[in-house]
């Protein structure tokens, strides 16, 4: 093989996925390795247990990442303890708090899981009586200026109106 030898280590399989479970972006991987992202990709492409632990860390934290948007978005509850302290002693209450659905976690879950049914986006079209889109309906005319047309002093343009048209 011609050219640099690689800085590529297999030491740097654990690093990348410890730092994908963390959120980083392949650019911000080949700035940890001190690297342009055209080097990261071509370590991806001749070491695949390098692409693999990449792969791995990213699945891990979307994973946990959607777990967490989901039980914010359906509401959840969870063990805890109030620590107080009443006369010189430490008072430990066990507790359960509870949070509940959180419609803007809702409204993103559902925008991107059923994108179909919940996007902001509403496309309209002409459909048949059998529901089928109908495609290719356009019917084009001119209105005649019947007279208003309006021209410009000294041939400018429209974006350059004076707002004196010639009669």
């Amino acid at each position: 093989m011609a050219g640099r030898p690689t800085d590529y280590q297999e030491s740097y399989n654990e690093q990348a996925e410890k730092l994908c479970k963390l959120g980083a972006t392949d650019a911000e991987l080949a700035d940890f390795f001190d690297i342009a992202e055209s080097t990261l990709n071509n370590w991806k492409s001749e070491y695949p247990e390098f692409m693999e632990s990449i792969k791995k860390g990213k699945t891990l934290a979307d994973a946990e990442v959607a777990d967490k948007l989901y039980k914010r978005a359906t509401g959840y509850s969870h063990e805890d303890v109030d620590i107080k302290c009443f006369d010189g002693q430490i008072i430990e209450t066990p507790l359960i708090k509870h949070y509940p659905p959180d419609t803007a976690a809702a409204i993103f879950w559902l925008k991107n899981r059923q994108r179909k049914k919940w996007r902001d986006k509403i496309e309209t079209g002409i459909t048949d009586g059998d529901g089928n889109d109908i495609h290719n309906v356009v019917t084009l005319f001119q209105i005649p200026d019947n007279g208003r047309r309006i021209e410009y002093k000294d041939n400018q343009a429209a974006g350059g109106l004076s707002g004196e048209g010639s009669k």
